[in-house]
């Protein structure tokens, strides 16, 4: 019995060497997760084409960005690193993000929980970004003091946003109606993006307000308009050639 009992007790114990947590909020992951995210932070986003390079400046130097182009090309990704960088330097007070709730073909039904739980699945992309750009950790506590805001486009009528850097994404899901009431939210000292690919829209393309926005802005001399194409893609390769044909 003895012989059995220790023979068990080695067994478990090569059994327990062998299992993997695959929980990320354990101590030891977080802290290697926020290691590599410094390592990546201290790296200044740089861009990785003429019109990356067209669209950095823009943000950075007019109140009013659209940013138009295909999938990839990190129309996203560098609003979101420009938001940060004027956060951090003390530009702007807060950061605003919107993104239309329009499903890309399917519908999800009732989400649970409250409104920043239900706007969870259509904000990844963003989070993703942000938490690329300030880790898990500050991007908790800004979201908690509303530093950080997530503004669903039904409920930004009616507001001024001041000192803010603000985010709208996916902006080829809005109506003309709505890109109209959003852009009319920019307030003193504030800066605005869009975001979007007017080819790629889940409403009907004549409902789609983007092109038709940014052909009547244009001619503003304080709103930038970039068009990014397929040969500004930064992920797999192949990604551009799909653009190209599809």
């Amino acid at each position: 019995m003895a012989k059995r009992a220790a023979r068990r007790a080695v067994l478990a114990t090569a059994d327990t060497a062998r299992i993997h947590n695959l929980f990320f909020d354990t101590p030891q992951i977080t802290r290697l997760a926020e290691e590599r995210r410094e390592q990546s932070y201290l790296r200044k986003v740089r861009p990785r084409s003429d019109n990356q390079r067209r669209l950095l400046e823009a943000i950075e130097s007019k109140p009013l960005t659209l940013a138009l182009g295909p999938a990839g090309t990190g129309k996203t990704y560098l609003a979101i690193a420009a938001a940060v960088e004027a956060l951090d330097e003390g530009r702007v007070s807060r950061i605003v993000l919107s993104r239309p709730a329009v499903e890309a073909g399917e519908n999800l039904g009732y989400l649970p929980g409250d409104m920043r739980e239900k706007l969870d699945p259509y904000l990844r992309p963003l989070y993703d970004a942000l938490n690329d750009r300030l880790g898990a950790k500050r991007l908790r506590m800004l979201l908690d003091d509303a530093t950080i805001e997530i503004a669903p486009v039904a409920f930004m009528r009616g507001r001024t946003l001041n000192n803010a850097f603000v985010l709208i994404d996916e902006a080829q899901n809005c109506t003309y109606g709505q890109l109209k009431m959003l852009l009319t939210r920019l307030g003193w000292h504030s800066s605005m993006v869009l975001t979007g690919d007017p080819d790629q829209t889940d409403l009907l393309p004549e409902l789609s307000g983007l092109r038709e926005a940014a052909r009547r802005l244009l001619p503003l001399d304080d709103v930038a308009v970039v068009e990014l194409s397929d040969q500004d893609v930064v992920r797999h390769p192949l990604v551009g050639r799909m653009i190209s044909v599809l």
